[in-house]
């Protein structure tokens, strides 16, 4: 026998009823040719290349009132002085109907009608390297979770793709068929590892705890579809002991699993948690290495031309689960960023003997930047700014074809 509905659920059911009818009417009011509305990681508040976008909006079209969608449970997290909405709220229905300018990496919760005249710029979060789109329909345990129906109405609502590389470029074009138009000009977030100077480090370095003169190394894996939870595939306190002191870790879980890696930091303060860091692009200017495995990181750490390794103890289990483009471990130049490890002995090895900083690997990083980081140059978030407001142009170049 079904269960009776509880007050609870009926009141939730009426106000979601009551959200709707006003969106409805909200429809026909006209657009506010001054609204822009941006999103980023499904509501978790100001990051990435919304976030750059954002930002170089307000310098350049100050006219332009940027308006923010996040969760409730993001609301702390929230900049002061940053206009924000609530997901699934009244004025968060009001600002979607009326916005001329949506701009997410990801999706705007709880579907929407997008209206003539409202324009739509999907920025994406990353460099695919795993599967996308429609391209997982061939691994049954992610086909199983996707609407690919959704997906394609989704993308049938972008109006601009933005995209980092000729890589990425091909397979949105693949994974993401649509009518939109493809923006060639280079992922905003990543500006800042050309704009940023000595003293602007100095101080991100001196904020996370780093010591003069330590060799900071960030350990930033992605997630896995067939693992629950945050479970590394090193012992950060391990490898900072054989490093020894002159080493400090910087340990980031991947966003999917909250904010803690459970990183102890016992080992005199040089293991150091910063999961809930709320800039990952400031963790990278403070490291000078990165150790990473599959993650879209290693594509944007790249633009700082530092040491990249890549420990890879499950690289069979991730390529059968979840599929990939190219293999990363192959150490063709332009496939691979640096060393690569599947031990825990072969990554303190790699360090110890300057594996990590040797010719071999740095010619390995430059292959890797002239196939994934052509476009980064420090002026991204002018061009997509520019062309997705209606700017006029600066003389910055351009990459693929020219608007």
């Amino acid at each position: 026998m079904p269960s009776r509905p509880t007050r609870a659920s009926v009141k939730r059911f009426v106000r979601r009823q009551a959200m709707r009818a006003a969106y409805r009417t909200d429809l026909h009011r006209p657009l506010d040719p001054n609204l822009a509305v941006y999103g980023a990681y499904w509501n978790r508040g100001v990051a990435c290349n919304p976030a750059a976008i954002h930002a170089k909006a307000r310098e350049l079209a100050p006219n332009i009132r940027g308006l923010w969608v996040v969760s409730s449970r993001y609301r702390d997290g929230m900049p002061a002085g940053v206009p924000y909405v609530i997901e699934g709220s009244r004025p968060y229905w009001r600002a979607m109907a009326t916005a001329t300018y949506l701009v997410n990496n990801s999706s705007f919760p709880g579907g929407f009608t997008k209206r003539p005249g409202q324009r739509y710029l999907q920025t994406h979060h990353g460099t695919p390297l795993k599967t996308m789109g429609l391209d997982q329909r061939a691994y049954p345990a992610l086909a199983r979770k996707a609407d690919f129906a959704k997906i394609l109405a989704h993308v049938g609502q972008w109006d601009f793709s933005l995209s980092a590389n000729p890589h990425t470029t091909e397979v949105w074009d693949r994974v993401y068929p649509g009518p939109y138009e493809r923006l060639d000009l280079g992922y905003p977030r990543n500006d800042v590892y050309f704009t940023a100077t000595a003293e602007d480090i100095a101080k991100i370095r001196a904020g996370l705890g780093i010591a003069e003169g330590q060799t900071a190394l960030l350990y930033a894996p992605t997630h896995r579809d067939y693992r629950e939870g945050f479970l590394p595939d090193l012992d950060p306190e391990r490898l900072a002991r054989e490093l020894g002191p002159e080493y400090v870790l910087l340990v980031r879980a991947h966003y999917f699993y909250g904010r803690s890696a459970g990183a102890a930091g016992t080992v005199d303060g040089r293991v150091l948690d910063v999961t809930a860091h709320p800039r990952v692009e400031e963790l990278c200017l403070a490291a000078d290495a990165l150790i990473t495995d599959y993650s879209s990181l290693t594509f944007d750490y790249a633009c700082l031309d530092r040491p990249v390794v890549v420990h890879a103890p499950d690289w069979a289990a991730y390529r059968g689960a979840r599929g990939t483009y190219f293999d990363l471990l192959s150490g063709r130049p332009g496939d691979t960023p640096g060393p690569v490890t599947t031990t825990s002995d072969e990554l303190v090895e790699a360090f110890r003997t300057g594996e990590w900083r040797s010719p071999a690997s740095a010619a390995l990083r430059t292959a890797f930047r002239e196939r994934f980081c052509p476009y980064d140059d420090g002026h991204a978030a002018e061009r997509v700014v520019r062309r997705f407001f209606g700017l006029p142009h600066s003389g910055l170049p351009y990459f693929g074809t020219p608007h």
